[in-house]
């Protein structure tokens, strides 16, 4: 089913460091994103574990990291505060079988529309929102529930633990690439606030990460068509987050490695992954960028990397959550930050003025939408505004050039696709009370790309016809004609062959 990736031992010493590596970063990200969701921090935990583990063995990514996400905690919030987290784990499992079934429909595919401009602002925005997210370490809850930013000198002393952190990861790798430089920035800054006994927040100060392993758990839910119809909105909305994010970070990760995932595996490794989490009692999960980046910079190519990072997260559950817990937060920020310096495409900033305003419009538009709502609406608003930009600009693009042959029959040369963009300037191209009693739409520059095409080309030739004229077709590719046959009685034309004249045929080349 899976191969580990590594043939030597240096390959595993990388890819288990790397893994260690992200294990640290995974525990405050599954934390909080537990909080978001209203269950308990063990919840997200679980989900991390449990998650990572199998979307390690099952997925079609090698290196890619995926656990508890804010995406996707966003959505369960509604459910478990309305129905209890017995319905979320419901839902969950139900997320996982969609999941598992666009991958065998082969969905996975379909992540190939997505524009490059949306590709872009998808990974910007993601920069932007994992940097936002920080911002709330460098503040302190209050009793009534609100937070302010830390006292002066607190928050002197976090700046500058990050900015550490931040230079060994950077300086580190120039000296040695023997030891992954973000693992090696953790252990010195821990070492030096635990020495020094630096008064600063931990991973404690989040909540307690100690716990057993996780149990077989069906949910507690009853079995019935109501409970159905109460967790079907939330596991579809779940579903298509998981593998919208997931399927993206995958392209992400191919281009950084310039290797190539299996995007249809993906889906069904995450769909194993979220099915068994909601039987153990996890709240589900996805893959997850900035882990993921860290993962493949720390030198984490293979599954093997993935795997160690869920069973060093669990060993850290089990056995060293007292030490884990001491772990300054500063530490795992810094990480962050350098994920987000890595994560954004800045060659972005230096194109916007080179690249279509279309395009540069998408892209900020993308990210802003990342930043306002979720990556899932941001993507689907991005590919669905790129789609509209296209046809708008090809709808502009047809024409026709008109001339009498020998015969006195007038000839229409169509230029560019009819398709439900161009339809109404198709209209307008023609005047049948001036043409003569024989019109040839001449379509050898043209094609008929859907039923708006249809319906437009019956329009004009009942217009014809009440003029007391007949109109042809002459040219028409294969798919066009076939086409026309299945609309059947929906167009009545004349379809005019020349034998002097060949279609290439796809099916033949």
């Amino acid at each position: 089913m899976f191969q580990l990736g590594c043939a030597n031992r240096a390959c595993f010493k990388n890819e288990i460091l790397s893994g260690l590596t992200v294990a640290l970063a995974l525990v405050p990200e599954a934390v909080a994103f537990a909080f978001v969701a209203g269950v308990e921090p063990l919840v997200g935990l679980y989900a991390a574990f449990m998650v990572g583990l199998l979307a390690s063995i099952f997925g079609g990514r090698p290196g890619m990291i995926s656990g508890a996400t804010g995406s996707m905690a966003v959505v369960m919030v509604a459910l478990v505060a309305e129905h209890g987290v017995e319905y979320l784990f419901a839902a969950v499992v139900l997320a996982g079988l969609l999941q598992i079934g666009a991958g065998i429909l082969r969905l996975g595919k379909f992540i190939r529309i997505v524009p490059h401009p949306v590709m872009l602002g998808f990974v910007n925005g993601l920069a932007i929102v994992i940097f936002l997210a920080q911002l709330q370490h460098f503040q302190i809850e209050q009793v009534d529930g609100s937070f302010e930013w830390m006292s002066s000198s607190a928050l002197l002393l976090f700046t500058g633990l990050v900015v550490a952190t931040m230079l060994i990861i950077h300086y580190l790798p120039k000296l040695t690439a023997a030891f992954p430089a973000a693992l090696a920035a953790i252990i010195i800054i821990s070492l030096v606030v635990i020495v020094l006994d630096l008064p600063t927040s931990t991973v404690g100060d989040l909540a307690s990460i100690e716990g057993g392993l996780p149990t077989f758990h069906i949910p507690a839910v009853p079995f019935n068509l109501e409970t159905f119809m109460i967790i079907l909105p939330y596991a579809a909305v779940l579903a298509a987050i998981g593998l919208i994010e997931s399927l993206l970070t995958l392209s992400l990760i191919d281009e950084v490695t310039n290797t190539r995932g299996r995007g249809n595996r993906e889906c069904i490794g995450q769909g194993i992954a979220n099915t068994t989490t909601g039987l153990f009692g996890g709240m589900g999960g996805c893959a997850m960028i900035g882990q993921s980046m860290i993962n493949v910079n720390s030198g984490g190519h293979q599954r093997l990397s993935g795997i160690a990072a869920a069973l060093f997260l669990l060993a850290f559950i089990l056995f060293a959550s007292p030490l884990i817990e001491r772990i300054p937060m500063a530490a795992l920020v810094g990480v962050m930050f350098i994920v987000v310096l890595a994560t954004f495409e800045w060659s972005s900033l230096r194109i916007m003025g080179k690249i279509p305003a279309t395009d540069a419009f998408v892209l900020v538009l993308v990210s802003l939408v990342t930043v306002l709502t979720d990556l899932a609406m941001a993507v689907v608003v991005g590919v669905i505004v790129s789609a509209l930009t296209f046809a708008w600009e090809h709808a502009r693009r047809i024409h026709v050039n008109g001339y009498d042959d020998e015969n006195g029959s007038r000839i229409y040369e169509l230029n560019g696709p009819l398709f439900f963009g161009s339809v109404k300037s198709f209209m307008e191209l023609f005047n049948p009370e001036d043409d003569p009693d024989d019109v040839i739409l001449e379509f050898q520059n043209s094609r008929v790309a859907d039923h708006s095409a249809i319906e437009a080309i019956d329009n004009l030739a009942e217009k014809y016809i009440k003029a007391g004229k007949t109109l042809h077709l002459r040219h028409l590719s294969g798919e066009c004609r076939e086409l026309l046959k299945k609309a059947g009685d929906l167009v009545e034309v004349n379809v005019l062959e020349d034998p002097r004249y060949h279609v290439a045929d796809d099916q033949l080349a």
